[in-house]
């Protein structure tokens, strides 16, 4: 059983910076897609970017494209969202995700597929809060 654990949310100035970490656990393969959704009160969870973890292959959302970088540490099964230039509208839960199912996406669909559907991920942390204050 997959087990994820992020870490690293908190509470920022607008222009200010965070880095996420997600921690997994309980597999042995190394080929995943692991991905990062927000979800701000009162919107729908949407998917921020993803990362293959055998290739490196990325994806990032528009709206954090140039401020936002996915990276990962096979070594010590944790990826990573460094989050620069934060703005109040990245303010969120943020939530990692991971699945094997979907490697064809994360490896090099991105642009037949587009964004990341919260559906095609089945192992999901508990999330952390990020707020940016202007």
């Amino acid at each position: 059983q997959v087990q994820l654990q992020e870490s690293g949310g908190g509470s920022v100035q607008a222009g200010g910076s965070l880095r996420l970490s997600c921690a997994a656990s309980g597999y042995t393969h190394s080929s995943f897609c692991m991905g990062w959704f927000r979800q701000a009160p009162g919107k729908e969870r949407e998917g921020v970017a993803v990362i293959y973890t055998s290739g490196g292959n990325t994806y990032y959302t528009d709206s954090v494209k140039g401020r936002f970088t996915i990276s990962q540490d096979n070594a010590e099964n944790t990826v990573y969202l460094q989050m620069n230039s934060l703005k109040p509208e990245d303010t969120a839960m943020y939530y990692c995700a991971a699945d094997r199912r979907i490697i064809g996406y994360c490896s090099g669909g991105y642009d037949v597929w587009g964004a990341p559907e919260q559906a095609d991920f089945g192992y999901w942390g508990q999330g952390t809060q990020v707020t940016v204050s202007s």
